[in-house]
């Protein structure tokens, strides 16, 4: 009977998918290269990864791959605090540290439970505090953070995107001694625009909060050598704990909390996720420290895939459709309704271009989009084949 109630309850939900056309399916892709795959028998150009500088199939990361699973093996073999910290986990930590001008890193196996150990640790803080504490998020916070707080026993509240207006009234009317913690990325990942750190400098000088940036989609596009939108701005000091994700421009998995020698130290002993899980191979080690190196040696993968979201935000623009300002290889191109998002989807693919439809629950309603992503290894012919493809469609 449990059984039987369980089915019905999945096949409800299954068909509301189905009929709001949210309803996903997976495509097994063929990786060819960085910006090419295949898919169903047919060579399309990716526009749909994160893949933003290239560097998945860089041959210095390749090759660092290749030494570590040699010399390694596959597996980390445990957890951290078993037998999975390794050599290379610890070098590639350091390396981390330093080209984020942190004291200290720790890396894990993803960017969800990197996020999920940080608002852990903060958690733990936060319940030996007596005035206690909350979480504030941007309203466009990446689910993770979102997930994270809401499972953490801690208050939070959630104001509207880049609103430093009500993120100011709600640290004025926090209780007397309560800690806040404010979270927000640098660069959203869905709509490709920035945070306003200078703003946010601006509330923390008045009303101080312990500052968490998700750097996902800024480290490696931004600043120096690649070290992320508040190296860009200059506000690196207003951060109090960075997340990096290593599967975005660096080519990579994984993801490394960036922060104090003591906030680090936390995550070790308070950061469940960290703690509980498998730690990632080496072989993922030691490929973070050779793209690290790429991003310090070869800058002009930085400044071609800037320049090439700023062209293509022009064309579009020049053809009458809205763009966010800045120059985010991330370029959403909204089309409101799911069906409309599918259909361009469609249509891209039949000439050859991949990009991805994205719909709620992901985005908002009447937001559905094409993501178009950018990477400094597409040719000046396949972006102006994405402008052409896309200046037709159907808007609003």
């Amino acid at each position: 009977m449990s059984n039987q109630l369980l089915n019905e309850l999945l096949d409800q939900q299954l068909y509301s998918r189905r009929k709001s056309q949210q309803w996903r399916v997976r495509h097994a892709i063929g990786l060819l290269d960085s910006t090419h795959v295949e898919l169903y028998g047919r060579r399309l150009v990716n526009f749909a990864s994160n893949d933003y500088l290239g560097l998945t199939h860089h041959p210095r990361v390749l090759e660092a791959a290749r030494e570590a699973v040699v010399r390694c093996g596959m597996g980390s073999g445990g957890s951290p605090l078993i037998t999975g910290y390794s050599l290379e986990q610890q070098a590639a930590e350091a390396a981390i540290a330093r080209w984020k001008q942190a004291e200290a890193a720790v890396l894990l196996a993803s960017g969800y439970q990197t996020a999920q150990a940080v608002v852990q640790t903060l958690a733990a803080a936060v319940k030996r505090h007596g005035p206690g504490g909350r979480f504030l998020l941007d309203k466009l916070c990446h689910a993770s953070l979102i997930d994270a707080a809401g499972g953490s026993g801690v208050g939070f509240r959630v104001f509207p995107h880049n609103h430093l207006g009500k993120l100011e009234r709600l640290l004025a009317a926090a209780p007397e001694g309560q800690l806040q913690v404010v979270i927000t990325e640098s660069i959203f990942s869905m709509d490709g625009d920035a945070a306003d750190l200078a703003g946010l400098a601006e509330v923390k000088a008045k009303r101080p909060f312990v500052l968490v940036l998700d750097e996902a989609h800024g480290s490696g596009v931004y600043g120096p050598a690649g070290a992320g939108y508040a190296a860009e701005c200059g506000l690196e000091s207003v951060v109090d704990i960075a997340i990096v994700t290593l599967s975005k421009a660096l080519g990579l998995a994984g993801g490394a909390v960036c922060g104090s020698g003591r906030f680090c130290d936390a995550v070790v002993n308070c950061g469940r996720a960290y703690i509980y899980s498998t730690s990632p191979p080496a072989i993922l080690a030691a490929a973070a420290v050779a793209a690290i190196g790429v991003l310090q040696d070869e800058p002009q993968r930085q400044q071609r895939v800037r320049g090439l979201a700023r062209r293509v935000r022009r064309a579009l623009l020049d053809k009458g459709i809205a763009m966010c300002p800045g120059d985010s290889p991330i370029i959403p191109v909204i089309l409101k309704s799911e069906h409309r998002a599918m259909e361009a989807a469609e249509r891209l693919r039949d000439q050859g271009l991949l990009v991805i439809a994205i719909r709620p629950p992901t985005v908002a309603a009447n937001t559905s989009r094409l993501r178009i992503t950018l990477s400094s290894d597409h040719s000046d012919d396949e972006v102006e084949a994405l402008i052409a493809a896309v200046s037709p469609l159907r808007f609003g």
